[in-house]
């Protein structure tokens, strides 16, 4: 009888370990690597709180079908400062933990990544939160990108310029890759459309706090308008610093700075005068409230453009998922991208409509202007359309407010 109670019990042993190994089975992990400590430690928890939101809300609800089965997804998140050899680190650990999927929002990071997330065996997905063009040139075929590229900011906020009469631009803008690369669309932008780049003069807006020296330069050319931008506590202390030493010109705003944030720092619009930016959570709609609500609540403070394009993020992962009927392999999972939209405002607190082949999201450009200290109407624009026939075609299927503005940027 002893024998048999042995063999009950390594029975029920297996049966334990079984269960237990169905139940692992049942997650799927996605990784996380970003500044959580350092100069840019808020903006990385900012995209983090969004996930992570996304995360738990997918979870409550059941979790995610693939292939008749229910999954849950397990979110792990590492802190890599913003540095690129330790995100390296952080996603070799985060792969080797079985993740399928990191994500990052920080240009230089997100592409030493690029560099390992294709080796065999060994694939992982980028979801990189990032406008750099770059991002999608190299031909990495595991790499989603979001929010558009800033290329298209940069069409439109010289445009508002050239509108206004302006042709002389300084740029004051943040040091750094991401920043460098801004600074060479916008002058090639600006100097086709005829304007003049009166100086290029970088600031460090993650260490600096006094820009009186670049500041001075830069009004020694006698600008119309400043290119500026970095961080958005210390892209509002430059504007500030430029109106305490005289300028009162316009700003066009790099899409890191986000004027939400900016007008919450200076109080006073008056101080900003004429400004183009990204429009971000400016685009009004139902579910964006809601999840501001929810996010609010959650993280007991305001979500801005960053928290709520990383929860849309996750959301588009999960469809992708689902539509591609694995949960293992990298490269059919990317392929079912296309399948997981349009993703519309009535269910995301933004719409996606699509993805290019090099794995940009087609997300709209929302614009945000101010008028002599006063906030204006924002607009949105569609610039992938090849065609009017096109833009029209795809710009009705929109379900943004019509009260806002919708243009065709036409390429260039």
């Amino acid at each position: 009888m002893q024998w048999i109670r042995n063999v009950l019990m390594m029975t029920a042993v297996f049966v334990i370990v079984l269960a237990g190994t169905q139940v692992r089975s049942q997650e799927i992990l996605i990784g996380y690597s970003g500044p959580l400590s350092g100069l840019a430690a808020e903006y990385g928890q900012d995209a983090y709180n969004g996930i992570e939101l996304a995360v738990k809300e997918i979870n409550a609800a059941g979790g995610i079908s693939v292939a008749g089965k229910k999954y849950r997804f397990k979110l792990e998140r590492l802190d890599d400062r913003a540095d690129p050899t330790q995100a390296v680190n952080n996603a070799r650990r985060l792969q080797t933990l079985g993740a399928i999927a990191v994500f990052n929002p920080v240009f230089t990071t997100t592409a030493a990544m690029m560099n390992i997330n294709q080796e065999k065996g060994h694939e992982f997905l980028i979801m990189a939160f990032t406008s750099t063009p770059r991002i999608t040139d190299t031909g990495n075929k595991l790499v989603v990108a979001a929010p558009g590229s800033f290329s298209s900011l940069a069409e439109i906020s010289a445009q508002w310029a050239m509108d206004k009469g302006w042709k002389k631009c300084a740029m004051l803008v943040t040091i750094g890759p991401y920043g460098e690369e801004w600074r060479q669309v916008f002058r090639k932008i600006w100097e086709r459309r005829a304007g003049l780049i009166t100086i290029d003069r970088p600031a460090n807006y993650y260490t600096e706090t006094d820009f009186s020296a670049p500041i001075t330069a830069a009004l020694a050319t006698a600008p119309d308008v400043l290119l500026i931008g970095g961080p958005s506590d210390t892209t509002a202390l430059m504007i500030e610093q430029c109106r305490q030493m005289g300028f009162k010109g316009g700003f066009i705003l790099i899409d890191q700075a986000t004027i939400d944030y900016i007008v919450g720092v200076l109080k006073d619009m008056k101080l900003m005068g004429n400004l183009i930016g990204s429009a971000g959570a400016r685009i009004p709609s139902a579910q964006g409230r809601w999840v501001g609500a929810r996010y609010r609540e959650a993280y007991k403070k305001a979500a801005n453009p960053i928290s709520t394009f990383n929860f849309a993020f996750v959301h588009a992962l999960a469809r992708a998922i689902s539509a591609s009927g694995t949960t293992t392999d990298i490269y059919k999972i990317r392929e079912a991208f296309p399948k997981a939209f349009p993703m519309y405002i009535t269910d995301f607190p933004m719409e996606a409509y699509g993805i290019t082949p090099e794995g940009r999201m087609l997300v709209t450009t929302g614009t945000q202007t101010i008028t002599n200290g006063v906030m204006d109407t924002p607009e949105i624009y569609f610039w992938w359309p090849k065609t009017k026939a096109e833009y029209e075609a795809v710009e009705k299927t929109s379900q943004i407010d019509r009260s806002i503005p919708r243009r065709w940027l036409q390429a260039q």
